[in-house]
């Protein structure tokens, strides 16, 4: 652990200290109300920590480093857009693991698989760096800091008095700074203040990882032990002619051989589609294992060990991308049979994203993998951000809107679990399904009415359509038991869900 470490950093400047200061308090002020764009709001600040401690160590600003900052903003961006919590959360989290890569700076695979653990290190030795900084300053800066403290505590005072006094004037204006200012309430004051530490400590880990990164790309990963070319290829070769068996079957089945397929097996469309996409799924995934594997102890005396790894790993890669469509088009064909869900739009993208990786994995085989890890952790993140921008739950809703006008088919209970997301689809449906689908939708939009920083732009389109057309039916109307019942849409489960 020792060479991986840095020299000890600079002091935390005065620029560094305020900017942490100033994500712990806009944490402590927004978040507690909910995320909309209060998440970029404070991370911005962070931001700037980091920058001037990274300024202050030396560190200039590299392409690589400008592209995983610009793309941790842009994931953070997604509660601002959307409102299911299920993209938001895996936006967020991919967020910080981009967020770590900007910080360290590392190119191989020991910076892509273990930077995110450096800021968990930079937590316990960044609040003494940062104390120690803000110390230095306040011991250099004491005739200062009264004139300082004076100034905003009478600017705060007259805002308050005057504040209150126009907002007990006029109602509109009281509305007006009820929509602008954060609720306070001694109840809150626990959650704020917890809001206020994530704040304070995330800013911390971020400025003192900038500030001296640990040095990931000094770990040195050794290569096995090379096989002889036999025991290295005949596996290989054997497993080769088994994807091969298996796609051939599959593309009869691709180019319509289904009435052939299904009658030799005796299964239906659903249940040929269940029983072979999670199979399929997991092939694809320990292919990937197989192949780092086979890498690892690849043949690498001269240019003939060299063709023979890239002609059966490549071949491996072709074959494996016809089992990914052969997975893609299960899903399909059971999408077609029983909707889609989320946990069938989610699958399914991973599935594309493992394709991709497969894709990325034969480039570096053809040009060098000296980029293949930062391609393969940017395609990630580009995966997820492109997901939450999708809106998940739009297309779930909006495909079984379709497939309602088509087969008369349509589980409400699952679709009013969705999000507001999904309101736009779910408005075009006729009446009553129309509102049995949006009932529970509007009731939590209604619940958690909060200020514009914490409002999703999918949740004030959704409190739009709600407003112009609202919502009629009851529980007794829908046809679904009432509360007292014990059921909720929210909980019961997914009713499509794949076995």
């Amino acid at each position: 652990m020792t060479r991986l470490r840095p020299a000890a950093p600079a002091r935390a400047g005065t620029a560094t200290v305020a900017a942490i200061a100033a994500t712990a308090l806009l944490s402590a002020l927004l978040l507690g109300d909910g995320l909309g764009l209060n998440l970029v709001l404070v991370a911005v600040p962070a931001v700037v920590a980091a920058s001037f401690a990274a300024r202050a160590a030396g560190r200039r600003l590299r392409p690589w480093t400008l592209i995983w900052a610009i793309g941790g903003l842009a994931l953070l961006g997604i509660p601002a857009l959307r409102d299911a919590g299920w993209p938001t959360f895996l936006a967020i989290v991919t967020a910080l693991v981009v967020t770590s890569f900007a910080l360290h700076g590392g190119r191989g695979w020991p910076s892509m698989l273990f930077g995110p653990i450096g800021l968990i290190d930079s937590l316990g030795s960044g609040t003494t760096w940062a104390w120690r900084g803000l110390r230095d300053r306040a011991d250099g800066s004491r005739g200062r800091w009264g004139p300082v403290v004076r100034t905003v505590g009478v600017a705060v005072a007259l805002l308050v008095v005057f504040g209150a006094l126009f907002a007990g004037a006029d109602a509109a204006f009281a509305d007006l700074l009820g929509s602008l200012i954060p609720d306070f309430s001694p109840a809150q004051v626990p959650w704020r203040l917890s809001f206020f530490l994530l704040g304070l400590f995330g800013a911390i880990s971020l400025a003192r990882t900038a500030a001296a990164p640990l040095r990931w790309d000094r770990m040195v990963i050794r290569p096995g032990r090379a096989r002889a070319r036999m025991e290295w290829a005949a596996p290989l070769i054997v497993l080769n002619l088994l994807f091969a068996a298996f796609n051939a079957v599959q593309l009869t089945v691709l180019f319509g051989g289904y009435d052939k397929v299904l009658e030799e097996t005796d299964l239906t469309y659903s249940e040929y589609a269940r029983e072979g996409f999670w199979q399929l799924l997991t092939a694809t995934l320990l292919t990937l294992v197989v192949i780092g594997l086979a890498l690892r102890w690849a043949p690498r005396e001269g240019a003939r060990d060299r063709t023979l790894v890239r002609a059966v790993l490549g071949t491996l890669c072709v074959l494996t991308l016809v089992v990914v469509a052969s997975a893609l088009r299960r899903m399909d064909l059971y999408v077609d049979a029983y909707g889609l869900t989320r946990l069938r739009i989610s699958v399914a993208a991973m599935e594309i994203w493992l394709g991709l990786a497969i894709v990325l994995i034969m480039a570096a085989g053809i040009f060098g993998a000296r980029l293949l890890p930062r391609a393969l952790a940017a395609s990630a993140a580009a995966a997820v951000l492109t997901f939450g921008l999708a809106s998940p739950d739009a297309i779930v809703a909006e495909n079984n809107v379709e497939r309602y006008d088509r087969l008369d088919k349509i589980d409400v209970p699952y679709l009013a679990g969705l999000s507001a997301d999904a309101v736009p689809a779910l408005d075009r449906l006729p009446e009553p399904q129309r509102s049995c689908a949006l009932m529970h939708i509007e009731k939590r939009l209604r619940a958690d009415d909060g200020g514009w920083f914490a409002t999703s732009w999918s949740e004030a389109t959704a409190r739009s359509i709600l407003a112009e057309r609202g919502v009629e039916s009851s529980s007794a109307e829908c046809g679904w038991p009432s509360r007292e019942e014990d059921h909720d849409p929210y909980t019961d489960g997914d009713p499509y869900s794949i076995p």
